[in-house]
């Protein structure tokens, strides 16, 4: 298994920049007849990661990851750090080819060495 960092460009700076979870979502709810002190935290998974990049960037997420999930997956490890999981490396290969047809620049990827 191979992963790679997704690296999108700032829609007000124009530089490279990737969504990392800070803090995980805080959800609660709304009753009507009662009041509920009930919330629960939870993480964004790597999809949910990028919607959220929506006007920050300067492409559309939602057309990134589906050109992404043709050639890997895309998670949030440790529940903060956005990559793309690819079976093999040759698949990250296509996908940054397809990255640069289709983006022009504004999307990349870069392979995560391993560590030793």
């Amino acid at each position: 298994m191979v992963r790679g960092k997704l690296w999108f460009r700032c829609a007000a700076m124009h530089d490279p920049v990737t969504p990392m979870v800070v803090q995980p979502a805080l959800v609660g709810w709304e009753a009507k007849r009662r009041r509920v002190d009930l919330t629960i935290e939870r993480a964004f998974n790597g999809e949910e990661l990028v919607r959220r990049m929506k006007g920050w960037v300067t492409t559309e997420p939602a057309e990134v990851i589906d050109v992404v999930k043709r050639y890997g997956k895309l998670k949030v490890l440790d529940d903060r750090e956005l990559v793309i999981e690819f079976e093999e490396e040759e698949r990250a290969d296509l996908l940054q080819k397809e990255l640069s047809e289709k983006f022009r620049g504004e999307v990349d990827i870069e392979i995560i060495k391993k560590s030793k």
